[in-house]
């Protein structure tokens, strides 16, 4: 024990928290890359039959199959990661998720191969989901089990900021390509940002290979401890931390997976924005983002991530109506003003300090299940159906309150699993 205390103190949680941002950062950039590509390039490439609204559904439906591979890979992750450690998986993770996105740079269009071309789509989607399904937990208790008691949402938050720093690569890698002429872009310059990934991972590898494995997870093991089937554990025996870490994340995933999607496709063509303007406002946001979310994430340690939570899910219900009247007057500034709402601010409250508390509803035995299988079903329940259920209220009504209400319900969610659940048993 007093070795293992010992080696804690030697490791900096700062270089940690720094190598955890770096490779979650990459891994999102692959992710996000395809949600960008979904709404301004896949209809017209994978799905040129359908009509423009259904074609968008369709490719808003292949953007939403990574979620239901993510608790897959949450589950496959988390067993491995509960009982061979955490670095491993995470260096694995990032493999599968730069092997499969430069494969759908290389995917022909519908054109050369006809159905098979969506379907390899489809596969290569669902191996990212899987990937990133067992990357957050790993990241994040990478932070956060190396971090001090009172830190601890602090660290945590430098694999969250990693969310917004992938979101600013992909949107910046779009950006250059739509310099391109549009045939260029809609031809080959989409695949430039997904063939980029090679690199990146090259990058991300190294710093991973770095880190020293978790001292909690050593301690786990030095005594003996270690779980035989986690997800059974963490069934059995924490369902209620595992509701509450599902329910806690509906007000951060809904507004912004309608922001960094939905948006996208909704702007251009139901309000006449450009997608440039779009992008580069998002762009900023994010960029500003990168360091909101830590800064949210200090208030957090002094408050509490439990309240930090509360009151960011009343903020977003608050500015869900004003972000999308801002973004129907057609101004740039009142586009960049709502990307800022919502992303620069509304993001950094509602998801600073989710990396923390979620963690905290589970012993280290089974932490990397627990925490990972929270995250990743809160995905499938919220994050992958959001663009979807957005474009159809766009469909059948008029306005923009119907968008408004779905943000606000979420949020509703969110603040009840915190304030009437009784889940304050945090495991460390």
């Amino acid at each position: 024990m007093k070795v293992l205390a010992e080696k804690k103190d030697s490791v900096s949680p700062g270089k940690v928290a720094f190598a955890s941002f770096v490779g979650t950062a990459i891994e999102w950039y692959d992710f996000f890359i395809f949600g960008t590509a979904a709404a301004l390039v896949f209809s017209g490439t994978f799905f040129p039959s359908l009509s423009p609204a259904s074609g968008t559904l369709a490719a808003f439906a292949t953007f939403g199959v990574a979620f239901f591979a993510r608790p897959v890979g949450a589950i496959v992750f988390g067993h491995f990661g509960d009982r061979v450690g955490r670095k491993k998986m995470l260096v694995l993770s990032l493999v599968l998720m730069g092997s499969a996105t430069v494969t759908i740079g290389l995917i022909p269009t519908y054109d050369q191969i006809g159905i098979a071309a969506p379907v390899l789509l489809v596969l290569a989607r669902l191996v990212q989901g899987f990937a990133v399904g067992g990357e957050w937990g790993g990241a994040v208790l990478m932070a956060v089990e190396h971090a001090p008691p009172k830190r601890r949402a602090f660290y945590g938050s430098f694999p969250q900021a990693g969310v917004p720093a992938g979101l600013v690569l992909a949107t910046f890698a779009f950006i250059l390509v739509e310099l391109l002429p549009d045939d260029q872009m809609m031809s080959w310059g989409w695949r430039l940002p997904f063939l980029a990934s090679a690199g990146l991972v090259v990058v991300g590898m190294y710093v991973r290979l770095k880190v020293v494995e978790s001292p909690e997870f050593e301690e786990v093991k030095q005594q003996d401890k270690v779980a035989d089937f986690p997800i059974l554990t963490v069934l059995r025996e924490h369902k209620i931390s595992l509701s509450v870490g599902i329910l806690t994340q509906a007000a951060s995933l809904v507004p912004f997976y309608l922001v960094t999607v939905f948006v996208l496709s909704y702007g251009p063509k139901e309000l006449g924005l450009s997608r440039h303007t779009i992008l580069v406002s998002l762009l900023v946001a994010c960029a500003v983002d990168i360091f909101t979310v830590p800064y949210a994430s200090v208030i957090a340690d002094r408050v509490g991530a439990r309240k930090m939570l509360i009151f960011g899910s009343i903020y977003m219900a608050v500015i869900a109506y004003p972000f999308f009247w801002l973004l129907s007057t057609g101004s740039g500034l009142a586009v960049l003003l709502a990307m800022f709402l919502v992303i620069t601010i509304g993001h950094a409250v509602t998801y600073s300090a989710v990396a923390a508390y979620v963690s905290g509803l589970f012993p280290a035995s089974i932490r990397y299940t627990g925490a990972s299988v929270s995250y990743q079903f809160g995905g499938v329940v919220f994050s992958a159906p959001a663009p979807f259920i957005a474009a159809a209220l766009t469909a059948a009504t008029t306005g923009q309150w119907a968008l408004a209400i779905y943000v606000a319900a979420a949020c509703l969610v969110s603040i009840l699993a915190l304030t009437l659940i009784k889940a304050a048993k945090v495991a460390h």
